[in-house]
């Protein structure tokens, strides 16, 4: 089991409106592996701690360590380090930063999260991310797959490597193509909640909220993407979703209904990071 764990605050754009019952649905385990989307552990623990959940709340602590003994387990990690193709190890690094995030932002303490810290130290690639493309022509690195070990190694401490992967996405300007300058994809345009393993704009300064900040000139147009998305009424919407309603058929499906719930916290997340960043 986990070896220590302490009470967290709970982040600052968590919002307290929030149906406790959503919380208790999320602590339920499903008896599915822990990467199953969305209802494994890993998926459930990422939601608890985001809402502000600490180690004392139902389910917290056994999802943690449904996580931690999967993500940190030698023959896992073994084989991630042999997928090494033209001097670039090909991971889904956003498993391992995401994981580790949410058991640093739990106060845990726990030899398996310094494996995890040192794993994705190790395989970080020459432009500062990460990425899971096996095709030897790829030589840079993804959004999807660098935005979660951002968050990690910055909460674990690991401040080198997680500043070279934030200057990765402000190299980008958060959204954009180095070579056309145009956005790297549409989706990255469209906020939703929650975002799982997804990049978007708001992912993007959310993720350097939580490691360099959000003082640099590149990261103002993404700025300018997120509050030209607030409505009249001073909320947002999500434009995406990634989720299907508990009972759904098929792949995606939720271990709760976010309902109105995702608008909310989508909504505190952006007020959040647009007040971080001096824009009230």
């Amino acid at each position: 089991m986990v070896s220590s764990c302490r009470a967290s605050a709970s982040p600052a754009w968590a919002c307290p409106d929030v149906d406790e019952a959503l919380a208790a649905r999320l602590g339920r385990d499903h008896g599915v592996h822990p990467y199953a989307k969305w209802r494994g552990a890993f998926w459930r623990l990422l939601s608890l701690v985001e809402l502000g959940a600490g180690c004392d709340e139902p389910g917290v602590s056994e999802a943690a360590e449904q996580t931690l003994a999967w993500l940190a387990s030698p023959p896992r990690l073994n084989e991630i380090h042999r997928r090494v193709i033209d001097g670039r190890v090909r991971r889904c690094a956003s498993q391992d930063g995401r994981g580790l995030w949410a058991c640093c932002r739990l106060g845990l303490e726990d030899e398996r999260m310094d494996r995890l810290a040192d794993s994705l130290v190790e395989t970080q690639w020459p432009d500062g991310g990460w990425n899971c493309d096996r095709h030897r022509e790829c030589t840079h690195s993804s959004f999807n797959e660098t935005w979660g070990p951002i968050q990690g190694l910055a909460a674990y401490g690991a401040r080198d490597a997680a500043d070279r992967g934030a200057d990765f996405l402000l190299r980008h300007r958060l959204v954009f193509s180095e070579r056309t300058g145009k956005p790297a994809h549409p989706v990255f345009l469209e906020l939703a909640y929650p975002p799982y393993w997804h990049y978007d704009a708001l992912v993007g300064l959310t993720t350097l909220q939580r490691s360099v900040g959000l003082d640099d000139d590149r990261a103002s147009d993404a700025l300018d993407i997120v509050e030209a998305k607030r409505r009249p009424d001073g909320t947002w919407r999500c434009e995406r979703r990634w989720w299907k309603r508990p009972g759904s058929k098929g792949a995606g499906v939720e271990a709760v209904d976010w309902g109105p719930a995702a608008h909310e916290l989508l909504t505190a997340r952006a007020r959040d990071t647009l007040h971080a960043a001096g824009r009230a």
